[in-house]
């Protein structure tokens, strides 16, 4: 029996990957029923909207006109008579807002059956001629595509060294990264003391949900708490400082500068300025340039050691009931559980554990494109964000519709 064959096949179903299906039709209309997307939802959107109800996000990050739909205004467009949802600066939208207009692109789009509920769990290359790729299903089905869009944030959750070290086993639930914890799960913290490990947005939401749950809540990193409207100066979203990053050949350069952009993690004004009142009011401490030397589970809590007990007394006295990380996720493209195959038919260059791909954000060699963090090395530090997902679509989107420059066509 021959197998069910797509023209392109587009891995996961989040803001980016709809970002990239409206740009795709919008260029290209008859495409429509030539693309399949594949997310073990089998909805839009749904890991992201579980992202942000786990850490009880109120409000983007990104300005009004960063969004999945090719519209700039569109956004600003639907929120008329609900502006107190837009917020100062640059009208970032609030979170259900955001989810709602959403909703309506899909609607417009008429996207709402274009997601296939499964897993795709093997991506490989299948045939020479025509090249082919093999997509296998958590359902046991599989599919060919001729082009494929890999369009899922991945990364591993970065662990710190101490982590590895502790030995006394302990309810999994006392120590957790960030991506494992579901604020709306927790429904009393009180009496506890929580150290939430990390600089970022995410340790600042976090923060604030443990401290409403009742918790008294410590906060520790490495280095100064900063505050920052963007994870990356607005610069990073126009020529102004792109223009140089493109000019730069050398690509282990560029990833210094995508990390010197982003430099670690930063809070917004607005949550930064929740957690300075919290800490006015006795809920939060703020523990800067310093960070966990050991931990040890004694009873049922945990002792906490850090590195410079030397020169303050720090934490080593104080019970911890939880430790969460809000320590990021590591990107490495090796590693990646769909890319091995890829890998070992078309080896390619890599730089820290990122991408080196052509100007269409393709893997050499192959019709594999790769958005959100994985193509940061071409698009640049906000690759991740929803500005630059459609920094990605202004590269992967002219591969997709103009047969001139498929990679059979040279």
């Amino acid at each position: 029996m021959a197998q069910p064959q797509t023209d392109i096949a587009i891995i996961g179903a989040g803001p980016q990957a709809l970002t990239l299906v409206t740009h795709v039709l919008q260029k290209k209309e008859k495409l429509r029923d030539r693309l399949q997307v594949f997310d073990p939802s089998g909805t839009w959107l749904t890991q992201w909207r579980q992202q942000f109800g786990a850490q009880e996000i109120a409000e983007l990050r990104s300005p009004a006109v960063h969004h999945p739909d090719p519209n700039p205004h569109a956004l600003r467009t639907f929120a008329e008579g609900r502006y107190e949802e837009l917020h100062h600066p640059y009208d970032r939208p609030g979170t259900r807002l955001f989810q709602e207009f959403c909703d309506t692109v899909v609607q417009r789009w008429q996207l709402q059956d274009q997601v296939v509920p499964a897993t795709v769990t093997r991506l490989e290359p299948w045939q020479q001629r025509p090249a082919r790729f093999r997509l296998t299903l958590s359902t046991g089905d599989t599919v060919l595509a001729r082009r494929v869009v890999l369009a899922t944030g991945g990364g591993v959750p970065c662990l710190p060294d101490w982590v590895q070290q502790i030995t006394a086993s302990h309810p999994p639930a006392r120590l957790c990264h960030a991506s494992q914890i579901r604020l709306p799960a927790l429904s009393s913290l009180a009496g506890e003391t929580v150290l939430i490990v990390g600089s970022g947005l995410t340790s600042g939401h976090l923060a604030i949900g443990a401290v409403k749950r009742g918790a008294k809540v410590v906060m520790m990193a490495r280095r100064t708490f900063r505050e920052k409207l963007f994870d990356a100066e607005p610069g990073w979203l126009g020529p102004k400082y792109l223009k140089g990053f493109h000019a730069e050949p050398d690509m282990q350069t560029r990833w210094q500068m995508v990390q010197q952009a982003r430099n670690g993690g930063s809070l917004t004004p607005a949550v930064m300025t929740q957690l300075r009142k919290l800490e006015r009011q006795g809920h939060i401490t703020f523990y800067e340039h310093c960070q966990v030397a050991a931990a040890y589970w004694q009873g049922d809590v945990w002792t906490v050691c850090c590195d410079t007990h030397a020169a303050h007394d720090c934490i080593a006295h104080q019970p911890i009931h939880r430790i969460w990380l809000a320590t990021g996720t590591t990107l490495d493209v090796r590693s990646h559980p769909l890319l091995t195959d890829v890998f070992a038919q078309y080896p390619i260059e890599t730089v820290n554990g990122l991408p080196v791909l052509d100007e269409h954000l393709r893997w050499p060699g192959c019709e594999l494109f790769l958005m959100g963090p994985w193509a940061a090395l071409h698009v640049g530090p906000v690759a991740r964000n929803l500005f630059g997902g459609k920094l990605a679509c202004d590269r992967i989107v002219p591969a997709l519709t103009k047969t001139s420059l498929s990679f059979a066509q040279g």
